[in-house]
């Protein structure tokens, strides 16, 4: 299969949706000799910095470690299973950590999902700017802690691989298959009843 096989993995909506939210997909390949450019990765972060958060606490913080630093040597390091065997391919990887406590000691409760809200706007600009995302739970949330000095307040959350697609027979089996299969979600009508 080749890469523009691959780049279009447009979804079979319900009803019309954002060019971005239609085209956007979560691939495990990419190019490993093609970086992000300052202005694309910025857009990226400037959108989860706009991102909304309960009482505006902004409860998110992201190490961003560009390919060939050490940052991004450690992150890999810290990841697990099959995400080490393609991450290190992505220009970028950043680490999304979620402030679950306040400096006064205080509980964020709406913490990981604030995050999770930050996330997700960047990964719609960097796809609306042709960019992948791909997000990680499969890491050592406590290496990338002690790795990077986090205070205990902080939970590493995630890990976003972000790039210019890559060639799919590059990833080794079963994760060249997942590569090209159909793109699939529950009906909308299983998950969201309508009064």
């Amino acid at each position: 299969m080749s890469i523009a096989e691959t780049a279009s993995r447009t979804a079979d909506v319900s009803a019309p949706l954002l060019p971005a939210l239609v085209e956007r997909w979560s691939p495990r390949s990419f190019d490993p000799t093609v970086g992000i450019d300052d202005i694309a990765l910025r857009s990226a972060l400037e959108a989860a910095r706009w991102s909304p958060s309960a009482n505006n606490s902004q409860p998110w913080r992201f190490i961003v470690a560009r390919r060939g630093t050490e940052a991004f040597a450690t992150v890999v390091e810290n990841l697990a299973g099959f995400n080490k065997a393609w991450a290190s391919s992505a220009a970028v990887l950043v680490v999304a950590a979620a402030e679950v406590v306040d400096e006064d000691g205080n509980e964020r409760r709406w913490a990981v999902y604030d995050l999770g809200q930050a996330v997700a706007h960047l990964t719609i600009q960097a796809h609306h700017d042709g960019l992948h995302a791909h997000q990680m739970g499969g890491f050592d949330a406590e290496g990338l802690r002690t790795a990077f000095g986090l205070e205990e307040r902080f939970v590493p959350t995630s890990v976003t691989a972000l790039g210019v697609l890559g060639d799919p027979e590059a990833l080794p089996e079963p994760l060249r298959s997942r590569e090209s299969a159909p793109r699939t979600r529950r009906p909308l009508e299983e998950i969201a009843v309508v009064h």
